[in-house]
C-alpha cells in the first residue's frame, strides 16, 4: 500500500514538472477569453472607483443624495438571510409591528437579498449594500459586454464601449443613489440573449421534426423562466421595462425583416409561451401577495405628474457628471430621478449615427424605440425646460392601465440606455471592420473622435457619501437579546419615520431578527385605503418625536401613561430602547416618567415591558 502511494506521487511530481505555468499563462493571455476577463475587471474597478464613498467602513457611511432609501434598502438585505433560515414571509411583521408590511408591494429586492445572505450574515447588511452599489454597475456593464462580444460576436472594442455605457451612463448613475431594485440591470442582458437564441433557433431549425426543436427551445425557454422569476423578485419596473422595449423593438424589427422574423417566429413564440407559463407558474402566489395580500397597495403611492423626464434634460449633462453643473437639478425631481441627461453631443452622434447605418435593422429598430421611449419618458404633459408644451402626451395613453401606472414616467427614459448602446457598438464595429484605407480611414478617426467626444462629458463623478453614526453596541454585540427575544419586538427611541430611519438600521444590524414597529415602507394606511409611505404614528411615538426634535421635556400626566401602556401593548413591545441620538437626555426623561426607571445595557438605556 505504501509503494503503491509513493508510485503515485512520483507520477503527479513528474506531470507537474512538465507543467509550464509561464508558458500556459502567456498563451491564455493571448486569448479572446483574457481580453473578456480584463474588460470585465477594468468594469470592477471603475464601479469600485464610483461607490468607493462607502469604503473602508461601509456600518457608518451612507449615500448622501438618498440616506433613507439605503436604510431601507439595508433592512430588506438584513431580512433576505433569514431565507435561509426557513423564516421568510412575502408579508412580513418585522417591520411595522404588529401590522408588518407586503414585500411584493415594496421594492424590497428579495433576489439581492437572498443573493447576499452569506456577506450580510459575515459583515452585515451594510457591507452588503456597498458591495450591491459597485456590482451592479460592473456587472451591467460586464453583462452587455459579453452579449455584444460573445453573443453577438461584434469587434470587442465596440463591445467594451457599448458595455461602459450601458453599465455607467447617467441614468445608472443616478439609480446607483439607493434604488437598488432599479440598479441591479445585470439579469437584463441574459434575458435578451434567451430572446435571441429562441429566434435563431427557429431560424437555424427551421425544417427540423419537433424533437429537435424541442431539445432546443425547452432549455432556453426554461432559463428565460428562471430570469424572469428572479428579475420580479429583484425589480419589477425594470422587468416590465425590459419587455416593453423588446416588444417595441421586435416590432420594429419584424416589418424590417419580414422574411427572417416568419422563420423565427414558430421557435420564439412556442419558447415565449413556455417561458411565461413557468415564471407565471411560479410567480403565482408572490403576485397574488402583492396585488391581494394582507397590507398591499392598490395603486402607486407617487403621482405619475410629478416624476416626468423634462425635454430639456435630454441635450443636458448630469450634474453626476464631470460635464454637468448643479443648476441642471432644477430639470429632475431629485437626483435619484437623473434619467434622461444624454447631452447633446450624444444625441448629435445618435443621430447621425442611425442616418449612415441606416440599412441596418438593428439600428433602425434600436431608434424606432428609442423614440417612443423618450416619448413615454415625458409623462402626462410634455415639458420643456420646466414650462408646458402644450404638445400630445404619449405617456396618457397607458397612465391609468393598473400595475403599469406604478412605473414611474421618468423611467422609461432608461430604456434607452442599452438601446444607445446597441447603436454605437454597430456603428463602432462596422467601422472597425472595414478596411482602413482612404476615406474609410478618414471616417474611422471621425467616429472615434466624435464619440469620444460625445461621451467623455458623461464620465461619472464618483457617488457622494457622507458620515453616519455606529449602530449602538447594545445592537452590534448581541447585547439586545437581554432585553428582548429572537421575533420579539424592540422599541426603538424615537420611533424610525420615512423622513427619519435611522433607527431601522438596528434591526438591519441584527438581520432581522426582531421586529420594530411603524418605520419607513409603503403600504395602504392612505384615505381610501390608498397607498402610503410608512403609517400614521400611534400617540406615544408622536410624543417621543417632539421630544426628539424640540429637546423639551413634557410634563407627563396619567393619561399619557395610560396612552404609552396602550401602544406599547399594540406593538406588542418586549422592550424599549434609548441609544445616543440627538436630544437623548430629554428623551430619557420623557420615557422614566412613562415607564419608571431604566436600566443600562452596554451603551443604550433600556426599559422592559411586562404584559
Amino acid at each position: 500500500m505504501g509503494a503503491r502511494a509513493l508510485q503515485i506521487a512520483a507520477r503527479w511530481l513528474a506531470a507537474l514538472s512538465r507543467f509550464d505555468a509561464r508558458r500556459r499563462l502567456a498563451a491564455w493571455l493571448r486569448t479572446t477569453a483574457a481580453v473578456d476577463t480584463a474588460v470585465c475587471l477594468l468594469y470592477l474597478a471603475f464601479a469600485a472607483w464610483i461607490g468607493h464613498g462607502l469604503w473602508p467602513h461601509p456600518s457608518t457611511r451612507a449615500l448622501a443624495d438618498n440616506p433613507n432609501d439605503q436604510i431601507l434598502n439595508e433592512w430588506f438585505l438584513g431580512y433576505g438571510v433569514n431565507f435561509w433560515t426557513g423564516d421568510f414571509d412575502l408579508v412580513t411583521h418585522r417591520l411595522n409591528a404588529p401590522d408588518g408590511i407586503n414585500l411584493m408591494s415594496n421594492a424590497s429586492i428579495i433576489t439581492d437579498g437572498i443573493a447576499m445572505a452569506p456577506v450580510t450574515a459575515l459583515f452585515g447588511a451594510s457591507t452588503s449594500f456597498a458591495v450591491l452599489v459597485v456590482l451592479n454597475l460592473a456587472a451591467t456593464a460586464a453583462g452587455w459586454y459579453l452579449l455584444f462580444a460573445r453573443g453577438l460576436g461584434r469587434d470587442r472594442v465596440a463591445a467594451a464601449v457599448g458595455g461602459l455605457f450601458a453599465g455607467f451612463a447617467p441614468g445608472m448613475l443616478s439609480q446607483s443613489n439607493s434604488h437598488l431594485h432599479i440598479a441591479s440591470q445585470w439579469l437584463v442582458p441574459p434575458i435578451v440573449w434567451c430572446m435571441i437564441k429562441l429566434a435563431r433557433a427557429g431560424v437555424r431549425l427551421g425544417g427540423a421534426s419537433g424533437a429537435a426543436r424541442a431539445r432546443v427551445v425547452v432549455p432556453v425557454s426554461l432559463g428565460l423562466a428562471a430570469l424572469i422569476c428572479a428579475q420580479a423578485l429583484l425589480g419589477e419596473e425594470v422587468l416590465y421595462l425590459t419587455a416593453l422595449t423588446l416588444l417595441l423593438f421586435g416590432v420594429a424589427y419584424a416589418v424590417l425583416r419580414r422574411g427572417w422574423v416568419r422563420r423565427a417566429a414558430g421557435a420564439l413564440l412556442a419558447g415565449l409561451a413556455l417561458a411565461a407559463s413557468v415564471s407565471g407558474l411560479v410567480l403565482l402566489y408572490p403576485l397574488w401577495i402583492q396585488l391581494s395580500g394582507a397590507q398591499h397597495t392598490p395603486n402607486a403611492p407617487f403621482e405619475a405628474k410629478f416624476f416626468y423626464a423634462d425635454l430639456a434634460s435630454y441635450w443636458t449633462f448630469s450634474p453626476l457628471s464631470i460635464g454637468g453643473s448643479p443648476d441642471a437639478m432644477s430639470l429632475a425631481t431629485g437626483p435619484t430621478e437623473l434619467n434622461a441627461f444624454l447631452g447633446l453631443p450624444l444625441i448629435l452622434l445618435v443621430v447621425g449615427l442611425v442616418i449612415g447605418r441606416r440599412r441596418s435593422p438593428a439600428v433602425l429598430a434600436a431608434a424606432t424605440t428609442v423614440v417612443v421611449m423618450a416619448y413615454l419618458s415625458l409623462g402626462v404633459s410634455v415639458i420643456l425646460d420646466g414650462r408646458p408644451t402644450g404638445l400630445p402626451s404619449l405617456y396618457n395613453v397607458i397612465a391609468k392601465v393598473p400595475v403599469i401606472d406604478a412605473a414611474l414616467p421618468t423611467r422609461y427614459s432608461l430604456a434607452l440606455i442599452p438601446l444607445i448602446s446597441v447603436i454605437l457598438v454597430d456603428a463602432i464595429g462596422a467601422s472597425r471592420s472595414a478596411a482602413p484605407v482612404g476615406r474609410r480611414s478618414v471616417g474611422r478617426f471621425v467616429l472615434g473622435a466624435a464619440t469620444a467626444l460625445a461621451l467623455v462629458p458623461l464620465f461619472p463623478n464618483a457617488l457622494p457619501a457622507t458620515h453616519r453614526d455606529p449602530v449602538p453596541a447594545f445592537i452590534s454585540s448581541g447585547a439586545w437579546r437581554q432585553c428582548v427575544p429572537e421575533h420579539g419586538v424592540l422599541v426603538p427611541v424615537p420611533l424610525p419615520t420615512p423622513t427619519a430611519a435611522d433607527t431601522m438600521r438596528w434591526a438591519a444590524a441584527a438581520n432581522d431578527a426582531f421586529a420594530i414597529p411603524e418605520g419607513f415602507f409603503l403600504a395602504a394606511y392612505a384615505p381610501g385605503g390608498r397607498a402610503s409611505v410608512g403609517t400614521f404614528k400611534q400617540p406615544t411615538s408622536k410624543l417621543l418625536a417632539d421630544v426628539a426634535t424640540t429637546g423639551v421635556v413634557p410634563t407627563v400626566t396619567d393619561d399619557m401613561r395610560a396612552r404609552a401602556r396602550a401602544d406599547l401593548a399594540f406593538w406588542h413591545a418586549d422592550c424599549v430602547a434609548l441609544a445616543h441620538v440627538p436630544n437623548a437626555a430629554a428623551l430619557r426623561d420623557t420615557l422614566e416618567q412613562l415607564l419608571g426607571p431604566g436600566t443600562v445595557i452596554v451603551d443604550t438605556w433600556t426599559w422592559k415591558v411586562t404584559r
